[in-house]
């Protein structure tokens, strides 16, 4: 009899207890590895706009309402925050509309490239042909059109508003507009990386009061440009030999009003 108890005992135990696991668990490390070897979304290749603005899951196209024409494109955090600057600007009677947006390699290589082959004009009438280095037509195009590779409308983040000409933003409609974004866009993320040249900022582009980024994202990616992007990186078109010896990097992707950096 007791014999018998012990075996219904034993048999109890087992099956209340469940069957034991057979299964052997996955090491922890497998899991940590899938994390720590994971690709950053935004590395050299996003900084340099190796990509193509439709297909990338951080980008929205732009509604035509906000924009001067439905094909651009905005890094979707951005374009949130602009929607949101858009309709408190419009409340207070002011427009915003977007002249240009996010612009990767190739985009900004045929800018660039039309402006060195002379197809396109310089906004002051210089002849880029009669220029007599190469070092010289890049400075020249340089003070208002970046080198492909080193444009902050490659992130989506950066934003030229209303007018390509600074003299707009300096009476009526346009002085009231740039007046309004010094004043607000601030409370939305956005700042003016290109302001006048002087003691604060003696080097880059020269003044565009259209242009401006959002902060929050912009920030960190010219903290990555800061830290691990190289003059030797620019190439892939006309007159990229000149980049090191303007030192583009110091000078231009750098060059930019200091609470659009820090």
């Amino acid at each position: 009899m007791i014999r018998l108890l012990l075996c219904v005992l034993t048999f109890v135990t087992y099956y209340s207890c469940g069957e034991p696991n057979t299964e052997k668990p996955k090491p922890v490390m497998e899991k940590e590895q899938e994390i720590t070897t994971e690709l950053p979304r935004y590395d050299l290749q996003f900084l340099m706009g190796k990509f193509d603005p439709s297909d990338h899951p951080d980008f929205v196209n732009i509604d035509a309402k906000y924009a001067d024409r439905g094909d651009r494109y905005m890094h979707r955090e951005a374009y949130i925050s602009f929607i949101k600057m858009y309709d408190a600007a419009q409340r207070e009677g002011i427009q915003l509309q977007i002249k240009s947006a996010a612009r990767n390699f190739d985009y900004q290589k045929g800018i660039w490239e039309r402006k060195w082959s002379g197809q396109t004009k310089i906004s002051d009438g210089t002849n880029i042909r009669t220029l007599p280095t190469s070092v010289k037509k890049a400075m020249k195009i340089l003070e208002y059109s970046s080198m492909p590779g080193t444009s902050r409308h490659h992130w989506g983040t950066d934003i030229d508003l209303n007018s390509f000409n600074n003299e707009w933003f300096e009476n009526g409609e346009g002085l009231k507009l740039y007046n309004w974004m010094l004043s607000n866009a601030q409370l939305y993320g956005y700042g003016q990386p290109y302001t006048a040249k002087g003691e604060a900022r003696p080097v880059g582009y020269n003044e565009e009061k259209w242009h401006w980024s959002y902060l929050p994202v912009s920030k960190n990616l010219t903290q990555l440009a800061e830290d691990q992007f190289d003059n030797h990186m620019i190439k892939g078109f006309d007159g990229a030999e000149t980049a090191t010896d303007l030192d583009v990097k110091s000078n231009y992707i750098l060059g930019i009003n200091q609470k659009c950096k820090n």
